[in-house]
């Protein structure tokens, strides 16, 4: 089109159409006409490509050649523009191809040349400018095929590449999302800029927080991170996202050598390494108890043993008669509590399965109401879903359940509630005792899962720590709820989605 205006009759500059106005004229238009097709042809791709490549380039041979023929052929400069044809035919096409545009241009340039000159429109000569050109056609060709492989193969190694790092992302995606350990990148705006699922479990976040700030995730990680950034060799503290939830502890990393680049964070779940400490703990009691059993019971033994043959003097007063009793009651808790303390320290590790807890349960009310002695509608049981499954060792979730109950009974219940179900903020399973009885302190209950504590003169304080530590074993938890009138305590168990150490 540039052509066509600048080759307009009557004001095209020299030597544009000088020899044959007419002819480059109706070329101009002509080509005009077909490149504006060309363009609806190659959008739409209305054609194969080595067709319209092949078009193209034969087309813009052709027509430069005319266009150069009316203009005072080699002479008027036009010839140049075949280098700009060719080497974009070469650098579409592979093979040969390149080459064999070179030589259909060199020889359409001799022959137009060879053309005029027999119609004696151009002085003699010409002929080293025109075989010059020529020249030039095929050293574009050559180089503009040698790029273009080049190219090729650069895009074929980009391609393979890309297609590989596009593998490693998603691997390194499915990997990061299904850790068991809680990930976090942060920009140095508080900004989240990737999350993992382990770690919206851990924080109890259901929905997605990509692109949300920090502090929105929580305020407890929020202020260990701000005394993390001011005092990198600080200790991170643990902490809860909620009551019930899981103890994690937050590990902070620098994402490149400035502070400004970001932040790593990895959230551990305390779980898992407490219930290892608990296996260690067990190990360390089971050597300490059969001590306890050799140097404890034979002494109390002879203890308990002389305050029988004691109280069978017939000389004791009431006084004295009280005193022998006073000691066999404590000599009997002193042997209670060393029974227990073996019998936690000899516990088998865990072994953990799947329960259907409804049916579980309703079999252990039945036990606990025959054993007991009272009726059925003392203990309620209510668990929503109704084929919710639960991972426990049962024998070790019939004692917890054992010594909650019978708890509530000795303190002046006369109702038990079962209860359980789902929460999906976090999501958990979990299993709550509740009862009408007498209730616990809010002072005290900082303190009921401690050894040894307890608020009865006949309690070894031992049955709520027990039942904690079994929980443990089991990578549960056993939390007391506060509750007006009563106790509530709850069992969370092991989350499915997470994988329980052997």
């Amino acid at each position: 089109m540039l052509l066509l205006f600048l080759g307009w009759p009557g004001e095209s500059p020299p030597p544009l159409g000088s020899h044959n106005p007419w002819l480059f004229h109706a070329t101009s238009i002509l080509y005009s006409v077909f490149s504006l097709a060309a363009v609806f042809a190659v959008r739409w791709r209305m054609f194969d490509f080595n067709i319209q490549a092949y078009t193209h380039v034969m087309v813009d041979i052709i027509v430069i050649t005319l266009l150069m023929h009316a203009s005072g052929s080699v002479s008027s400069g036009l010839g140049m523009l075949l280098v700009v044809a060719i080497a974009g035919g070469s650098l579409l096409m592979e093979g040969r191809t390149a080459r064999l545009f070179a030589a259909i241009a060199t020889l359409a340039v001799l022959a137009e040349h060879l053309y005029t000159r027999m119609e004696g429109i151009l002085p003699d000569g010409g002929y080293t400018q025109a075989g010059l050109l020529g020249g030039s056609f095929f050293a574009t060709a050559i180089l503009a095929h040698v790029l273009a492989r080049r190219l090729r193969e650069s895009e074929a190694l980009a391609e393979k590449m890309g297609v590989d790092l596009e593998n490693m992302a998603q691997l390194t995606e499915y990997i990061i999302q299904r850790m068991q350990t809680g990930i976090i990148v942060i920009d140095n705006d508080q900004n989240i800029r990737l999350i993992n699922e382990s770690a919206n479990n851990l924080l109890g976040k259901t929905s997605p927080c990509d692109g949300k700030t920090f502090q929105a995730l929580s305020d407890d990680l929020a202020r260990e991170i701000a005394v993390w950034q001011q005092d990198p060799q600080s200790q991170p503290r643990k902490f809860r996202p909620t009551d019930t939830a899981a103890e994690i502890i937050p590990r902070f990393a620098s994402l490149g050598r400035d502070r400004n680049s970001g932040t790593l964070i990895f959230l551990e779940d305390t779980t898992a390494m407490a219930q290892q400490a608990q296996q260690l703990k067990l190990a360390s009691l089971g050597r300490l108890t059969a001590s306890i059993a050799h140097e404890i019971r034979n002494p109390l033994g002879a203890i308990s043993h002389a305050s029988q043959l004691l109280a069978e003097s017939p000389h004791l007063d009431k006084g004295d008669a009280r005193l022998t009793e006073i000691i066999r009651e404590q000599s009997r808790r002193v042997n209670t509590i060393v029974k227990n303390i073996m019998q936690l320290s000899r516990r088998d590790r865990a072994q953990p399965e799947d329960l259907p807890l409804k049916p579980w349960l309703e079999q252990f009310i039945q036990e606990f109401i025959s054993h007991e002695k009272i009726s059925a509608d003392h203990i309620h049981l209510d668990i929503t879903p109704a084929d919710l499954q639960v991972r426990f060792d049962p024998s070790q979730l019939h004692q917890i359940l054992w010594n909650l109950c019978h708890n509530g009974i000795r303190h002046g219940a006369d109702k038990l509630v079962l209860q359980g179900g789902c929460t999906q903020q976090p999501y958990s399973q979990y299993l709550d005792v509740m009862d009408d009885g007498m209730g616990i302190d809010t002072e005290l209950a900082h303190h009921i899962f401690e050894p040894f504590f307890t608020t009865t003169n006949s309690g070894t304080g031992l049955g709520l720590y027990i039942a904690r530590e079994l929980c443990e074993s089991n990578q549960a938890r056993l939390n007391h709820l506060p509750r007006d009138g009563g106790a509530h305590f709850r069992i969370t168990f092991a989350d499915p989605r997470r994988r329980q150490v052997a």
